[in-house]
Parts: C-alpha cells; structure tokens; sequence
C-alpha cells in the first residue's frame, strides 16, 4: 500500500555501521511518495552521492541490491537527520499539486478535530479560512494558499514540520502525509 519507487540517499557509509563486524556498506535514505525511511544496501562497486534519487521499485535496480528494511528516526545517523529537513522540503516543492490538494480537501477527523488542525500553526482561525477559500475556489499553488488566506504561516513550511513530526513518531495518532510505523516496531517501541 505505501510502497515507494524512488528514495533520496540521506547518507552513505562505505563501510558499514561502525557497530557492525560485516563492513557492509549501507545508504540511509527517504522515500519520494510517502516519506519511508529506508536502509538500502548497494550494488557492488556502488558508491552514492547525498541527495542522489535511486530506484527501489520492483523492476530492475541499477544502483541498490537490496531494501534492508524500514528505519525509525532514532536510528538515522547525524548526516541523514541534517539533510532529512532539506530533503524534506525539496520533495514537498517538487510535488505541489499533491499537497496543494490536500489543502483542497482534506476534512474532518472527528467531530471536534480537522485534518487541517493537525498541520503545526493552523489553529480553528486559519482553519475556518482555509475552509472558507476553497468553497469559493479550490486553491492553485502555495502561493495562492498564502495569499488569500490571511495571515496563513508558510505552506511548505507547515507540510514540512508535519512530515518530520511523522517521522519521528512522538505521540502521532494519525499520519497525514508518511506510511505509518508497522505495528510490530510499534510495539518494540513500547517495551
């Protein structure tokens, strides 16, 4: 259901984790569709460049052997996690239309709770807003979400703090924008 195509490297160790005995080399990395985190192990005679985009589809892979598996935002490295925030923002830019429409339609989660509410700084006021500008026309770009929504913090700035909030999995009841954690981490996580 949330399987990616493409990742973007947040980090290449050539060797290995320094923990691991192996020395196998390993590539942290983002999803481009739903933010996954992912541990990727290259071809042999592979060496990735931070930021680079490789395929991980089910076709056939140029430059990763194998998806090692998912990994939580702990078990990012200082690299991954200081490139992740910028990464995370080219990616939301490079699909506007997608989170643009979010915009468009997102709706209520409960009675009392919005969708909208859970982006960091939209309270009820900007909610209402934004409710009240799609009725009369569905927004266009970012652009047109800053403008006609008065006093509206920056769209790809609000997207990007909810993505990382996701990521990091503290106290998240309902994921917007990235594939939910599984729930046998989940459950390790609670031990």
């Amino acid at each position: 259901m949330y399987k990616e195509e493409y990742a973007i490297v947040l980090d290449y160790l050539s060797r290995g984790y320094s923990s691991s005995y192996a020395g196998e080399p390993i590539a942290q990395a983002v999803g481009t569709s739903f933010f996954t985190l992912l541990e990727l192990v290259p071809r042999e005679n592979v060496f990735l460049n931070l930021r680079q985009k490789v395929y991980i589809g089910s076709g056939e892979r140029k430059e990763i052997k194998f998806i090692k598996g998912r990994l939580s935002y702990d078990k990012l490295t200082s690299t991954a996690k200081a490139e992740l925030e910028g990464v995370v923002e080219e990616l939301i830019k490079a699909n506007e239309k997608k989170f643009v429409e979010f915009f468009n339609k997102a709706g209520a989660i409960s009675i009392r709770k919005h969708s909208l509410e859970l982006l960091p700084s939209i309270g009820k006021k900007h909610m209402q807003s934004i409710l009240e500008e799609r009725e009369k026309k569905p927004f266009e770009s970012f652009e047109d979400i800053s403008k006609r929504v008065h006093l509206m913090p920056n769209p790809v700035r609000v997207i990007q703090e909810r993505v990382l909030e996701e990521l990091k999995g503290d106290d998240v009841k309902y994921y917007l924008f990235t594939a939910p954690p599984s729930k046998r981490r989940e459950e390790r996580r609670r031990m």
